[in-house]
C-alpha cells in the first residue's frame, strides 16, 4: 500500500509539472512562425479556404484558448491532424507513436546493454584501481567522451560498409545479396524466411546500437567506478571487512548495491536525453524515429506534430524518473517508500 501511495504522490507532482511545460511548449511552438504559411503561398488556394482551415485548427483564436482546446482534444486521444503539406490533415498521434515505436525499439535495448557493461567495467575498475584493467577502462571512457556520437556513428557506418565489401569479394554474402551489416533501418529490408529476418534486423540493429551504447556506456562506467570507490572507502565496509569478512561478499553484498544508486539516478536522466536526442543516429542510419520525426515537423512547422512529440518524451522522462525512485527503496534498504 505504501508503494502505491508513493506513486500516486509522485505523480500528482509530476502531472502540474507537465502541464506548465506543455503550456511553454505550446507558446513557444505557437510563436515559431504561420502554421499554414505553406498554405498561404500556393495561389491555387483561396482566402475562404485558408479562413475555413485556419477555423478548423483554432488558428483564428488566441494562444490561451488554443492550448485549452489542444489539452482537452489531447486528454481525450485526439491529438489533432497534421497541418503540413504532403501529409495534411493526416493524424497526429498514429503518427507519433509510430515513431515513438521505431526509437524506443532502438533506445532500450542500446541503453540497457550500455548500462549492464558500463556497470561490469566500472566495478572492475574500482576494485582493481591503478591497475591495467583500470587505465584500460579510463582510457576507453574518455576516448568516448571526446567523441560526439555523430563522429561514432559516421564511422561505424565507413568500416560497416568496407567489411561489407570485403566479405562479397570473399564471396561470403548471402543468397539474398544484402550485406551483413546493415546500415539502413529493419523496414526498408527484404527478407525472405525465419532465419534470413532474424539475421537482417540483427545486422540492422548492431550499427546504431553500438553508436547509442558507445557515449552511454562511457558514462555509466566513469559514475559506476566513482561510486564504487566513495562506497568502498565509507566506514561500514571498513567494519565488514575488519570482522573478516571475504572481499567478494564485501564488495557485492555491502557495496555494490548502494553504489548502482548515482548510476540509476544517471540512467534515468540520459534514458530520456538519449530518447529525445537519437535525431544523428537515426539520420545517419536512416531510422524513422521520433528523431527524423522531429526535423520534419520543424522544417514543415507543424505545430501538432510538435506538441505531440514533446508530449511523449516529457511523459517518457517523467516515467524513467519515477522508475528510477523506486529503485531507491530496493537498492538501498535505508531508503523507505512511505
Amino acid at each position: 500500500m505504501n508503494l502505491v501511495i508513493y506513486i500516486l504522490r509522485r505523480l500528482a507532482i509530476s502531472i502540474p509539472v507537465l502541464l506548465v511545460g506543455t503550456f511553454l511548449c505550446f507558446v513557444m511552438v505557437a510563436g515559431t512562425g504561420d502554421p499554414l504559411g505553406e498554405l498561404r503561398q500556393n495561389p491555387t488556394i483561396s482566402k475562404e479556404a485558408l479562413a475555413a482551415t485556419a477555423a478548423k485548427l483554432g488558428l483564428d483564436q488566441g494562444i490561451v484558448p488554443r492550448y485549452f482546446t489542444w489539452l482537452g482534444d489531447f486528454l481525450s486521444g485526439n491529438w489533432g491532424i497534421s497541418i503540413a503539406q504532403g501529409n495534411a490533415l493526416a493524424p497526429v498521434a498514429p503518427k507519433v507513436m509510430a515513431a515513438f515505436g521505431v526509437t524506443l525499439k532502438l533506445v532500450v535495448g542500446a541503453e540497457i546493454l550500455a548500462l549492464i557493461i558500463g556497470i561490469i567495467v566500472g566495478v572492475l575498475a574500482a576494485v582493481k584501481q591503478y591497475s591495467i584493467i583500470d587505465y584500460l577502462a579510463t582510457t576507453l571512457a574518455f576516448l568516448l567522451f571526446s567523441m560526439p556520437i555523430f563522429c561514432v556513428a559516421i564511422v561505424l557506418k565507413r568500416y560497416a560498409i568496407e567489411i561489407n565489401g570485403w566479405v562479397r569479394d570473399l564471396g561470403l554474402q548471402d543468397v539474398l545479396g544484402n550485406p551483413w551489416l546493415r546500415t539502413t533501418s529493419p523496414e526498408q529490408l527484404k527478407t525472405d524466411g525465419v532465419g534470413d529476418f532474424i539475421t537482417s534486423t540483427i545486422g540492422a540493429y548492431l550499427l546504431p546500437t553500438l553508436s547509442i551504447m558507445a557515449i552511454s556506456f562511457a558514462a555509466y562506467s566513469r559514475f559506476q567506478r566513482a561510486s564504487m570507490l566513495e562506497v568502498m572507502s565509507s566506514d561500514y565496509v571498513r567494519t565488514a571487512r575488519a570482522k573478516g569478512l571475504g572481499n567478494g561478499r564485501v564488495i557485492f553484498r555491502h557495496a555494490f548495491r548502494n553504489a548502482l544508486i548515482p548510476v540509476s539516478t544517471l540512467f534515468s536522466v540520459n534514458f530520456g536525453s538519449v530518447l529525445a536526442g537519437a535525431i544523428i543516429t537515426e539520420t545517419v542510419f536512416n531510422w524513422h524515429g521520433m528523431g527524423t520525426l522531429l526535423v520534419e515537423a520543424v522544417s514543415k512547422n507543424d505545430t501538432q506534430v510538435m506538441m505531440g512529440w514533446l508530449v511523449v518524451i516529457a511523459s517518457s522522462v517523467i516515467v524513467a524518473n519515477l522508475i528510477a525512485d523506486l529503485m531507491y527503496g530496493i537498492l538501498d534498504p535505508r531508503i523507505r517508500v512511505g
